[in-house]
C-alpha cells in the first residue's frame, strides 16, 4: 500500500503554470495523485506536457469559459478517471489602482477570472466528484478575502465573494461527500507579489514559498483533513490578527 498522502486521488489544479498552482500541481503528483494542470499561458512549458511520470498532465484553459471547464473535466476523466480534488487557484490582481481610476473593463475581468472562475469550477466539477464518491474542493481566497486594502478594490470583492461560496457550496455538496474549503494566503513568494514586500509588522515578517501553501492544500485535499469543511484556512504570517510594533 502506498504511503503517499494523495494516493489514488484525482486532481485538476487551476493556475498551474507558474507560482503557487505549479507548486500545488507537482506536489500533489509527487505525492500520489493525478493531476491535471490548467492554465491560459505556461511559461516555460507546453500545453499537452505529461510530467511526473505521467501523473501531471498540462492543459490550456481559460477558467472563464464553461466549455473550457467541460473540456478539461472530460480530459481529467479519460485520463486517470473521476475528479476527487479540485484547486480553483487561478487568479489575477491589478495594483495600486484607486476606485476613482478602476476601470469598468477592470473590474468585469477580475470578477470573471477569481469570482466567476471558482463558480464555474465547481459546477462543472461537481458530476465527476459525485461519481468519485466525494472528495475535496479547495478554494483561492485570499487576506484580501478577510480584510480590505487600498487600490486593489476588484480583487478585494472577487475573494471575499470566494469566501462566501465556499460556505454555501460546503453545506450543498456536504451529503454527496464532498468537502470544500477556502485558503487565504498572505504574502507568498511569487510574479503576483513581486515588488510587494511582506509588512514588516506582522508577526512573521517574510514571504512564505510556494511550497508551504502546497503543504496546505495537500493537507486539505488528503483524507487527513476529511472532517474540514466550510472553513477559512489562513497562512499569512499573521498578517490579519494585527500590527506587532506599537506606534508611539
Amino acid at each position: 500500500m502506498s504511503g503517499k498522502r494523495a494516493a489514488g486521488k484525482v486532481a485538476i489544479v487551476t493556475g498551474a503554470g507558474r507560482g503557487i498552482g505549479r507548486a500545488v500541481a507537482e506536489r500533489l503528483a509527487a505525492e500520489g495523485a493525478s493531476v491535471v494542470g490548467t492554465d491560459v499561458q505556461f511559461a516555460d512549458r507546453e500545453p499537452g506536457t505529461v510530467e511526473h511520470g505521467g501523473s501531471l498532465y498540462l492543459m490550456r484553459h481559460d477558467v472563464r469559459s464553461a466549455r473550457q471547464w467541460d473540456a478539461v473535466v472530460t480530459e481529467a476523466e479519460a485520463r486517470y478517471g473521476p475528479v476527487s480534488v479540485l484547486v480553483n487557484n487561478a487568479g489575477i490582481i491589478k495594483w495600486n489602482t484607486p476606485i476613482r481610476d478602476t476601470s469598468e473593463a477592470d473590474y468585469r475581468e477580475t470578477i470573471e477570472v477569481n469570482q466567476t472562475g471558482v463558480f464555474l469550477g465547481m459546477k462543472h466539477v461537481l458530476a465527476s466528484m459525485e461519481k468519485a464518491g466525494g472528495g475535496a474542493m479547495i478554494n483561492f481566497s485570499s487576506t484580501a478575502g478577510l480584510i480590505g486594502y487600498w487600490g486593489i478594490m476588484p480583487y478585494v470583492a472577487s475573494k471575499w465573494a470566494v469566501r462566501g461560496m465556499t460556505k454555501s457550496a460546503a453545506i450543498e455538496f456536504g451529503p454527496s461527500k464532498i468537502r470544500v474549503n477556502s485558503v487565504h494566503p498572505g504574502f507568498i513568494r511569487t510574479a503576483m507579489t513581486e515588488g510587494v514586500p511582506p509588512a514588516a509588522d506582522q508577526p512573521l515578517p517574510r514571504y512564505a514559498e510556494p511550497g508551504e501553501m502546497a503543504s496546505l492544500v495537500l493537507f486539505l485535499a488528503s483524507d487527513e483533513g476529511a472532517y474540514c469543511t466550510g472553513a477559512e484556512f489562513v497562512m499569512d504570517g499573521g498578517h490579519t490578527v494585527g500590527k506587532t510594533i506599537v506606534e508611539q
